[in-house]
């Protein structure tokens, strides 16, 4: 794992008023090697303690990169945790083409990957670590927990365990013409290049978009980098059903929070919370992407951070 070191740059996430003192943690670009591509993140390493506990950070809307989940990295690191925040491949700054492209396996090995290379650091304490994923990639965290004695916790917000199951929710218009789209990308891609679908749409059941509900095209928006691209290609809808959840796969025998939210139209907590009964779930009155700002990022980063504190003192 590479690095290059900086400051904590003033202009990331939420507003300056609301930010933590950049003086209380640095930050240092981190670059590891996940199949065969370079996947990209940042340290946020706090000025106390010495040798602060690690907490592995990724995820957030689809496709959009790390930058929604920045605002945590801030403030845990404020708290005095070291954060490592990554992209997975084909998105953020991470490498892999085609760009937006959605695949939970690719997510897994990326996990894997970011924790192997934070650990072959000697300056943050990685022999017991702490996973934070949003979305798609909780799925993920749960399942490196699950293989790995040395992750002592999941954070797991808005979690979505089976990408069938999402799609799935959508209903069979939209799932078989997405599947019929994802085909047609495998074929013409050799040839032409990718065919693409749009991330999100605001007019449910209008495109095949990955997200359709009202006013989700301006909240992406408002989270992702500026010049955001809106699509993806049509083969992540074939990754997605292929991804079915498997309900007697292992399970994390670490502590586990489920954070979600009641007015959440694009996941179901709830149900999650079902296949994982000895999780503490906590539901918030807000919606799908309203955890990345305001009242609704600051309950839920609450929420994580006690339990983060009580797991360290386990």
């Amino acid at each position: 794992m590479t690095s290059a070191r900086s400051g904590a740059r003033p202009g990331d996430g939420r507003s300056s008023r609301d930010r933590p003192s950049r003086y209380e943690y640095a930050t240092v670009r981190l670059t590891f090697r996940s199949g065969g591509e370079r996947c990209v993140g940042r340290l946020y390493r706090p000025d106390r303690p010495s040798s602060p506990p690690a907490v592995v950070l990724a995820g957030g809307p689809i496709a959009a990169g790390g930058r929604p989940l920045r605002s945590y990295a801030e403030r845990l690191a404020a708290a005095g945790y070291a954060v490592f925040g990554f992209d997975f491949r084909h998105a953020g700054d991470s490498d892999g083409e085609p760009r937006n492209l959605v695949s939970p396996p690719r997510q897994r090995a990326d996990w894997e990957a970011a924790l192997a290379g934070l650990r072959g650091r000697g300056d943050v304490a990685t022999d017991s670590v702490l996973l934070w994923g949003a979305g798609l990639a909780a799925r993920g965290a749960l399942d490196v927990a699950a293989d790995d004695p040395r992750v002592a916790g999941v954070v797991a917000q808005t979690p979505i365990l089976s990408g069938r199951a999402f799609l799935r929710d959508r209903g069979l218009r939209f799932l078989a013409g997405g599947l019929l789209a994802g085909v047609r990308d495998r074929l013409q891609s050799p040839v032409v290049g990718p065919h693409r679908l749009p991330v999100v749409d605001d007019e449910a059941g209008s495109r095949l978009a990955l997200v359709s509900t009202a006013g989700a095209s301006r909240r992406y928006r408002t989270l992702a980098d500026e010049g955001w691209d809106n699509r993806t290609p049509a083969r992540s809808i074939l990754s997605l059903w292929r991804d079915t959840g498997d309900a007697d796969r292992t399970r994390p025998t670490c502590p586990v929070l489920l954070v979600g939210g009641t007015h959440d139209d694009v996941t179901d907590v709830e149900a999650v919370a079902e296949t994982l009964p000895d999780a503490t779930l906590v539901r918030l009155p807000a919606g799908h992407l309203d955890l990345y700002d305001g009242r609704g990022f600051e309950r839920c980063l609450r929420h994580g951070l006690a339990f983060l504190d009580a797991t360290e003192r386990r």
